[in-house]
């Protein structure tokens, strides 16, 4: 079993914590891991994305063209990575930033008004943490045991105190221990 994923967005929207969550948790499970990730010069604003890839066995590329599973979280990157989804795979589509729907019939879409639940729950910054959760529940690569506890190591220390809001916002959609 060998599962390819893409995160893509601006930069200061957490893409690259979402893609270090699903690595860290595989990680944490023995599994085969790449992490690889790339963004513009701009420190907040300018492109961001990354590539995973969770496998049982050793994995030879980090590069890759298309995924099992896409994110975007802003139009841009829809525009831009839509094509990147393999027949049948899944694209997770951020509509509180994007208001066109995706052209690909081919795959499965789920919507996530990831900044809108993130607002809901009181923590507007933890719209990644949302959608983070339900792409760790969509595809199934990694338990949600597994994420839960990437979490407490990626808010500890001095951020501590933004642990609970965003385990609340990650259990949103991300169910089971």
């Amino acid at each position: 079993m060998t599962y390819k994923m893409f995160f893509a967005g601006s930069g200061g929207q957490g893409v690259l914590m979402m893609g270090q969550a699903i690595a860290y948790a595989a990680m944490m499970e023995g599994k085969e891991v790449t992490f690889m990730p790339s963004y513009g010069p701009e420190m907040r604003g300018g492109t961001a994305n990354c590539t995973v890839i969770v496998s049982d066995k050793p994995i030879s590329c980090p590069l890759i063209n298309e995924a099992d599973a896409v994110v975007v979280m802003n139009p841009p990157s829809l525009t831009k990575f839509e094509s990147m989804v393999s027949p049948g795979g899944k694209l997770f589509v951020n509509t509180s930033l994007i208001d066109f729907a995706p052209t690909r019939t081919d795959v499965e879409i789920t919507d996530i008004a990831a900044n809108d639940v993130a607002k809901d729950i009181g923590l507007a910054r933890s719209a990644n943490i949302v959608m983070l959760g339900a792409v760790a529940q969509g595809v199934g690569i990694v338990s949600a045991a597994s994420v839960r506890k990437v979490m407490s190591k990626l808010f500890s220390g001095s951020k501590a105190h933004l642990l609970e809001p965003n385990l609340k916002a990650l259990d949103v959609y991300l169910k089971g221990e």
